[in-house]
């Protein structure tokens, strides 16, 4: 296997480090915008380099990845990119010919009149609408195959196949208890991210009603996340797991959780009040004149890289899934989970726990690819193959997953 890593920020770099452990793939091409963050990537690995070569490359440049793509024989496209460049990138792989992995879905767009009632343009419906051509091509687009979405929904597949008849709601929920020394306000993952998933309206499926919306950060509760971190509220948040699970598991209902707390919510607020999470580019005075900037690209240049607070971070970050059904006529009521400890990242692999977490996940991936564990064609969703092969796989990597009855 030949793969194609776009972007060599936090995730794409813990990628290189991961995959530099595993013998499956021959080539791995590190490219990004910036030329130095794909050379460091490389330049880390030392002697594990040597499968490894770094490229610049614009995810936004649709012919540019398309020719890298040719010109290196890639066999598959790994996005680790933010969701703007899904379908630029989707694209290309297409073009190309090679398969493509993604961790997110191409983006939404609210609806116009009623965004907290109905959706509008969904996650992932750029993608899901060219499903067909890469049918016909017997090519894969595994789309949303990170941690969340990815291992949150590998959990829901084995859920619905080893653990219940009948299921009443899938719900992932995700929490932390990480700390930054230092920061008052640093997230622990893309701050242009998560301002997309969490002021966009939530949504929601239920079976007999399909998708619908609700206000940002509606629901709340606490759940009590296991092996220390405790107790978190949880909020509903827009991600791409509700808009992927109800196509492959029959679910009554399923919701996406996350547990921000409630400065992160205020502030992630206040920036909306101020117009800060925009993307439309304003006008803004310069030294040479006026320039054109994206408000929300400003709050990011103004926050620490997540991917360098790894050493002054503390904690643990969760991801898991939460299952509500029956099993042999009686209730039943579990979580799959799979908990990261900073500090281990941090020694293991000098990558802080929430890219780490998120990195991990579509490695194992392309593994089972490359042996043949998954095959497909189309546009699919983690819940499209077999769960065990991912789940061994994982642990085989180190990083065991867990199952709390409730």
């Amino acid at each position: 296997m030949r793969v194609l890593l776009v972007g060599a920020g936090g995730v794409g770099t813990a990628v290189t480090r991961i995959a530099a452990r595993r013998p499956f793939f021959d080539r791995m091409v590190v490219a990004d915008h910036d030329p130095s963050r794909a050379e460091a990537a490389v330049a880390a690995l030392g002697a594990q380099g040597v499968r490894f070569r770094a490229e610049h490359v614009d995810a936004g440049d649709e012919d540019g990845v398309t020719a890298l793509l040719e010109r290196h024989g890639c066999d598959v496209l790994l996005n680790a990119t933010d969701p703007r460049f899904v379908m630029p990138l989707f694209r290309a792989a297409r073009r190309a010919g090679a398969d493509y992995v993604d961790m997110a879905m191409s983006l939404s767009r609210p609806h116009a009149e009623r965004p907290y009632e109905e959706c509008g343009v969904k996650l992932g419906d750029e993608q899901f609408a060219r499903s067909g051509e890469w049918e016909e091509a017997g090519a894969l687009a595994l789309v949303g195959m990170g941690v969340e979405p990815g291992l949150s929904d590998v959990f829901a597949r084995y859920a619905a196949d080893e653990l219940f008849d009948g299921i009443e709601e899938i719900g992932v929920r995700d929490g932390a208890n990480l700390t930054v020394d230092g920061y008052a306000f640093a997230p622990s993952f893309s701050i242009w991210t998560t301002i997309e998933e969490c002021l966009n309206p939530p949504v929601v499926y239920e079976e007999g009603r399909g998708w619908f919306t609700t206000e940002p950060f509606s629901e709340p509760e606490v759940f009590d996340f296991p092996e220390g971190i405790g107790p978190v509220e949880c909020v509903n948040v827009e991600h791409e797991e509700v808009l992927l699970v109800p196509r492959w598991i029959d679910a009554r209902r399923v919701t996406f959780k996350y547990g921000l707390g409630r400065e992160f919510i205020d502030t992630l607020r206040t920036l909306r009040l101020l117009g800060l999470d925009r993307t439309e580019p304003v006008t803004v005075p310069g030294g040479e004149g006026p320039v054109r900037v994206s408000p929300r690209d400003v709050v990011a240049a103004c926050l620490p890289d997540p991917a360098t607070l790894g050493e002054r971070m503390r904690g643990k970050t969760c991801a898991g899934t939460w299952v509500r059904g029956v099993k042999d006529g009686a209730p039943r009521e579990v979580y799959l989970y799979h908990v990261v400890d900073n500090q281990w990242s941090m020694a293991e692999y000098g990558c802080q726990a929430v890219v780490w977490q998120t990195a991990v996940n579509p490695v194992v991936a392309l593994e089972l690819l490359a042996t043949g564990a998954w095959s497909g064609t189309g546009v699919l969703g983690p819940e499209a193959f077999p769960a065990g092969p991912f789940l061994d796989l994982l642990t085989a990597y180190g990083s065991p997953w867990g199952l709390r009855e409730q």
